[in-house]
């Protein structure tokens, strides 16, 4: 009597995108445990940096603008200038003193570009942060990440990404308080005819900078802060001055008097997260913990790892070696894996970041 032909067995295998949905530790570890060369499930190795693509001046209706592509996080930052009157100025800020002959936005006045010195004043970075010369503001598209809803209020992710992107501008001094003054020289000195007048401020520049996210695949600081260093150096700001007659200030439209920003140095972060898994060796029936650091996380790393690292460098000389590197800033949060050597390791892989980006933004790559 014939049988009908058993059924065959039930797979005892997941597909790929259900293994990493239902068990994204073990699907990282398979993926960073089955060789010696360690790669990833996106396919790069842990050191590997996701190289971004940079378009400056997209924006047409912006004083300055970038668009950065790093991997699947897409991001927009335009840079729009706007004057502050001097009248606006809260009374209980007290300006900085102004002798003859003031060296900003000043009618009449030429700036040296190559001027590399630190010659501002010590009050620099008060000055910015006390009036609030630099807003940062960060919005989420619809479908960027599957948190976002559309319509919410700002979420807890884009506020912390605000207060990160403002204190690194504040902590690394990148821009210049005299970039931004608005100053204004009288033709004579009204009490003695004979001494040369003193300069007045009259203004400041105000620079918003938003950025908006198209979408985001983790490493969402790198590629925003990436987009506000291509923008800032794509910035024009007008030449700017006080008018006695109109008695009040106003803005040449050619062009060739617009002056761009003078930045200092160029601060490039670098984000790393541990992830802490296990290993069984050979011979051993206990099994040992190993950990692994990987670069430019993206966002399915972020979720599975704790531990998040950022490292600010800063280099000179084009940074061939540790000497020629100045760490800025250094944050750290979710354990206790990273120590002394292993940040040292970290801070040479951010040195060598700082020499890719430095040539896209400059054109050499």
């Amino acid at each position: 009597m014939a049988t009908a032909a058993s059924a065959p067995p039930p797979a005892l295998t997941f597909p790929r995108p259900i293994f990493a949905a239902v068990s994204p530790h073990p699907f990282l570890q398979a993926h960073l445990s089955a060789d010696k060369s360690t790669i990833r499930a996106n396919g790069r190795k842990a050191h590997d940096f996701r190289t971004p693509g940079i378009n400056t001046g997209s924006l047409t209706h912006c004083n300055g603008s970038a668009v950065v592509r790093l991997g699947n996080t897409s991001v927009v930052c335009g840079v729009r200038a706007e004057i502050l009157k001097e009248e606006d100025i809260p009374g209980t800020y007290t300006s900085p003193a102004l002798g003859a002959g003031g060296d900003s936005n000043e009618e009449g006045s030429e700036e040296e570009d190559n001027d590399d010195d630190d010659d501002d004043d010590d009050d620099d970075r008060e000055e910015l942060e006390g009036l609030r010369l630099l807003v940062p503001n960060v919005e989420l598209s619809t479908g960027s990440t599957p948190s976002h809803i559309p319509g919410n209020a700002p979420t807890t992710y884009a506020q912390t990404l605000i207060t990160r992107i403002r204190s690194l501008l504040h902590s690394t001094r990148l821009l210049r308080a005299s970039d931004l003054r608005i100053l204004y020289t009288p033709s004579m000195n009204p009490d003695d005819a004979d001494a040369p007048a003193e300069t007045e401020l009259k203004g400041y520049w105000v620079l918003y900078l938003d950025v908006f996210f198209i979408s985001i695949d983790g490493n969402a600081l790198d590629a925003s802060w990436i987009a506000i260093l291509a923008a800032l150096r794509d910035t024009l700001l007008p030449r700017a001055y006080f008018d006695e007659e109109y008695e009040g200030i106003l803005c040449s439209d050619d062009p060739r008097e617009a002056r761009r920003l003078r930045l200092r140095g160029l601060p490039v972060p670098s984000s790393f997260v541990v992830f802490e898994g296990k290993k069984e060796e050979e011979g051993v029936d206990q099994e040992a913990v190993v950990d692994w650091v990987l670069s430019d996380p993206d966002a399915f790393e972020e979720g599975v790892c704790r531990e998040i690292v950022t490292v600010v460098v800063d280099c000179a000389g084009g940074g061939k070696s540790t000497k020629d590197a100045v760490v800025r800033r250094v944050e750290k949060s979710g354990g206790g894996v990273v120590g002394r050597e292993e940040m040292k390791g970290l801070v040479k892989r951010a040195i060598d970041r700082w020499r890719v980006i430095e040539e896209i933004l400059s054109g050499k790559a």
